[in-house]
């Protein structure tokens, strides 16, 4: 019993040295992104025109889409599973046909799952006291379905979901129809660290980053 207790602080120890390890290094690179302006220079910077097609997974309120568009007037799908947002996304493009918006979430399969509620951090993978039944497509299916053959700009921001919908992307063999993959990576997904490396291992097969802060933002653009 003794033994089992020492075990178990020394494991708590660990996974707060870790966490600290993760929260310091995070808080460096978010520091050095809104230094460089990050959301207004680099996250809205693309060879884009009114012929693009953009995918923004995990949609919140809408506001990057908004700023996408007013800059290039080009065509945007938007997933957000959760009713509250998806309904303000709709209710602000309700007369613009050229944007697209699913209430349901992107992932490597259909399924209905639980999502804990916490504004633009709610997560499959955090504990909240709100949680509500969400929808999650296969997005090889999604875009295989809607016959899409290029995807110009795909936005992704899924609160840990990304490890799990990257590597459908690589299996399905969808990665190579995808220019430019702007993604967030969240570290506080069980070895986020050693998935994220994986991730970034397969991505360099077929393209290259054009700007990284780590589990802040990063892009990928096809070679």
């Amino acid at each position: 019993m003794i033994i089992k207790k020492i075990k178990n602080k020394i494991l708590f120890t660990f996974h707060r040295i870790t966490k600290d390890k993760y929260l310091s290094k995070r808080k460096k690179e978010l520091k050095k992104w809104k230094k460089d302006q990050g959301d207004k220079l680099l996250r809205l910077n693309y060879e884009l025109n009114e012929n693009s097609v953009v995918f923004d997974i995990g949609g919140y309120e809408g506001e990057w889409s908004l700023k996408i568009f007013n800059k290039y007037k080009c065509k945007i799908y938007i997933f957000e599973p959760i009713t509250i947002f998806a309904n303000i996304i709709k209710n602000k493009f309700i007369k613009n046909n050229k944007i697209k918006v699913y209430a349901f979430g992107l992932g490597k399969k259909d399924t209905s799952t639980n999502i804990n509620l916490d504004e633009d951090g709610s997560s499959l993978y955090k504990k909240s006291k709100k949680i509500e039944k969400v929808e999650i497509k296969n997005i090889a299916n999604f875009i295989n379905n809607y016959k899409i053959e290029k995807i110009d700009l795909m936005k992704i921001n899924i609160e840990g979901g990304e490890y799990d919908l990257m590597e459908k992307l690589f299996n399905s063999d969808l990665i190579k129809i995808i220019d430019n993959i702007q993604i967030q990576f969240h570290d506080f997904v069980e070895e986020a660290e050693q998935k994220m490396l994986k991730i970034q291992k397969k991505l360099k097969q077929t393209h290259a980053p054009t700007y990284q802060y780590k589990f802040v933002w990063e892009n990928w653009k096809k070679i």
